[in-house]
């Protein structure tokens, strides 16, 4: 893939510079206007490039296929996700290109430096080419470099039509960081036997297990009073809610867990006197830890009702499921992945992901979906980063799953 260099820098460049965040307040489908004007740009990519089939719906799903794919094999799809985080911004990315990475540390903007001594993994790309933003944005290379990876791949493939190819269908899909990715999207119409998200992850990984997760909404009703005259009156719904959070048990939270331990995440609070709402992300491996998590949150919910009266109310409700409760029956497509690895020299890297991918949706839907990397570090903030070599070796990764071998 390395003829293919300048051609996926460009592709990757232009792509990260086009904002496309999603919202999670929205009410529309997809949540944000850019995601469609960004898939009218894929679909005329798709056709440059040579893909057939293309089609983009009113959801903003584009679809293309792969052409002269031999029928006899398996079809198999690729998908990636167009937005970008929510949680920092993705508007006017600048992408900054720091080749022959000498080891040291890269300062950006806004007195941002990327540096080994925090971020170990640096080392590992001492003379690779380190592409960042300005430091003021997040990068984008979750997904768009899964975009670039299979749009790049796809590009070699119908440059040399010598080669042979099973029956390949690529999807990008809007939504996936508000966790609305697959929403409406037809697997059936899709026709796939089984397929992959390219999904950001380091050089290597392979991920076939996700965590459990929900969502639990509380919602406190205080009662508010001039505080001079509130004695046995007011009730301060901000101190009740902090009374909740200490009901959990204060270990268990992401920066104090890894590997496979789970975790209760306070990702918002806000409010007052009179109401507070705490929303919280409830994550476990296996499915008993995850249903003991959930009826955790009720009986604190319960404990305060019990308390004060019935003040709190509580909206909890499942988001994924781990994908391997299904991927463990259909071993074909994690076995591929592992193949086309080695084959580009690549050590798979099997990953419990600490988080949920479309994959997780996708697979429950009736389209085991495992996650393969695209090389991007740090996402969802100023310190994301994207090693070259490694967006190049997912693209290789995507051919050898591609290519008919028999």
């Amino acid at each position: 893939m390395e003829n293919y260099k300048d051609y996926a820098l460009k592709l990757f460049k232009d792509l990260v510079e086009k904002n496309t965040q999603s919202s999670e307040t929205s009410k529309t489908y997809p949540s944000t206007e850019s995601q469609l004007i960004f898939g009218e740009y894929l679909e005329k990519l798709c056709t440059d490039i040579g893909l057939t089939d293309i089609s983009r719906d009113e959801y903003g799903y584009i679809t293309a296929l792969l052409p002269d794919g031999d029928s006899s094999s398996p079809k198999i799809g690729l998908i990636a996700h167009m937005d970008t985080s929510p949680e920092y911004s993705g508007e006017n990315v600048s992408p900054q290109i720091h080749e022959n990475y000498d080891g040291g540390e890269i300062p950006l903007k806004n007195g941002i430096t990327l540096s080994p001594s925090e971020f170990p993994s640096l080392n590992n790309y001492k003379g690779d080419s380190i592409i960042t933003s300005d430091g003021s944005t997040l990068l984008g290379a979750d997904d768009k470099a899964g975009i670039c990876a299979i749009l790049t791949a796809m590009k070699y493939l119908i440059d040399n039509p010598s080669i042979p190819r099973k029956q390949i269908k690529i999807a990008f899909t809007p939504d996936e960081e508000i966790g609305k990715g697959t929403e409406y999207f037809k697997t059936e119409k899709f026709g796939c036997n089984y397929a992959f998200t390219i999904d950001g992850g380091e050089i290597g990984e392979l991920n076939y297990e996700t965590f459990n997760a929900a969502r639990a909404e509380i919602t406190i009703k205080g009662k508010n009073v001039h505080p001079s005259s509130a004695k046995g009156i007011m009730i301060n719904s901000a101190l009740i809610a902090a009374e909740f959070i200490s009901c959990l048990p204060p270990d268990e939270i992401p920066s104090k867990t890894c590997g496979r331990e789970g975790f209760y995440h306070l990702n918002g609070i806000n409010g007052n006197v009179e109401r507070t709402s705490l929303n919280y992300l409830i994550r476990a491996f296996e499915k008993k830890e995850f249903n003991n998590r959930k009826e955790k949150i009720k009986e604190a919910v319960s404990k305060i009702n019990e308390k004060y009266g019935n003040i709190a109310s509580l909206n909890i409700y499942d988001e994924y499921y781990n994908m391997y409760e299904i991927i463990k029956d259909t071993p074909e497509p994690v076995e591929l992945a592992k193949n086309a690895m080695i084959k580009a020299g690549i050590e798979p890297k099997i990953i419990s992901v600490r988080g949920g991918t479309d994959g997780s949706h996708l697979s429950f839907m009736g389209l085991p979906s495992p996650n393969i990397f695209a090389g991007g570090h740090n996402f969802h903030g100023p310190y994301e980063y994207l090693p070259l070599n490694s967006l190049l070796k997912s693209a290789e990764v995507i051919v050898n799953i591609c290519s008919k071998n028999d």
